[in-house]
């Protein structure tokens, strides 16, 4: 990230007003799918995150969706052309240890607001991948015809999964209409809401990583603790906001079913990304 300093300071300067001076560099990359981390410097420290394949652009109007709802995020300062991609700068955030009840809290505030279809009027980005937003009258549809359809095709023309799999999960597809549960209100979503993408600083919980549209809340409550274990008051946190329909634990891994697609997809060859072959075999017999 320090080859691209040259082209941050200009950037920061015109934000800021004043000149913008560097004095060291943490790297994040091990915290995120992208390269990533935090240039300290004076008068305020900025995040920057390399995207490679057009990311920037949504995730920048994303934001701003988020915002215009109350939502709590970093504050944007824009974006920065570099070789091969693209700088998304944001100010830094100061990082204290999770609050849990809070995260809870801020994603069911979050969840209280509301669209009128599933989807969104811009397509967006689930890591690296492309996102297909494209609106929908219900959320079986959506969820057939914008996620798992896609990342099924993405998983197999990856190499990563084999075709007894594959046919697994396109017999899930099939069943939807009966496994999603109760019709939801299409519900404006983080997207990405693993709980690295949560920051607790000083003065609350902000969200990070953002990939929103309206779609089914549960969605965001499984992938919370879709990589580790997070403690029950996240959950009861959120109920004290709004409520937690009882059917949810019966459905959750249906949709982690689609993280899992997306992992498979990136790094299925990967020590990291193997077992979660064993989570979509797993998936498949619990909903076949």
């Amino acid at each position: 990230m320090l080859e691209f300093l040259d082209r941050i300071e200009p950037v920061m300067a015109a934000h800021l007003g004043v000149p913008w001076r560097v004095t060291g560099f943490t790297d994040l990359g091990d915290r995120a799918s992208h390269r990533c981390g935090i240039f300290r410097g004076s008068p305020i420290d900025v995040f920057a995150k390399l995207n490679t394949g057009g990311e920037t652009g949504p995730e920048l109007r994303g934001l701003a969706l988020l915002r215009r709802h109350g939502a709590p995020v970093p504050e944007s300062i824009g974006e920065v052309p570099v070789p091969g991609g693209s700088l998304l700068l944001q100010k830094a955030i100061a990082e204290i240890p999770a609050e849990w009840a809070d995260i809870g809290r801020v994603l069911g505030t979050l969840h209280r607001a509301y669209g009128e279809s599933f989807g969104l009027d811009f397509d967006g980005f689930f890591g690296p991948l492309p996102q297909d937003n494209r609106q929908c009258p219900d959320w079986p549809t959506f969820y057939a015809s914008r996620r798992l359809e896609p990342l099924l095709r993405g998983a197999v023309d990856s190499g990563h999964l084999d075709s007894t799999l594959a046919a697994g999960v396109s017999r899930v597809i099939s069943r939807l209409p009966l496994l999603c549960g109760p019709a939801p209100r299409p519900t404006l979503l983080h997207g990405d809401a693993q709980q690295n993408n949560f920051l607790t600083a000083a003065d609350g919980v902000y969200l990070l990583d953002v990939s929103p549209y309206y779609g089914h809340p549960e969605i965001d409550l499984a992938l919370l603790d879709y990589f580790a274990p997070v403690p029950p008051v996240v959950f009861d946190a959120y109920r004290s906001v709004t409520p937690i329909d009882p059917g949810f634990p019966s459905r959750r891994e249906l949709w982690r079913l689609a993280g899992y697609l997306a992992v498979v997809t990136v790094d299925g060859a990967s020590d990291f990304g193997r077992p979660f072959l064993g989570r979509v075999a797993d998936a498949i017999k619990l909903y076949r």
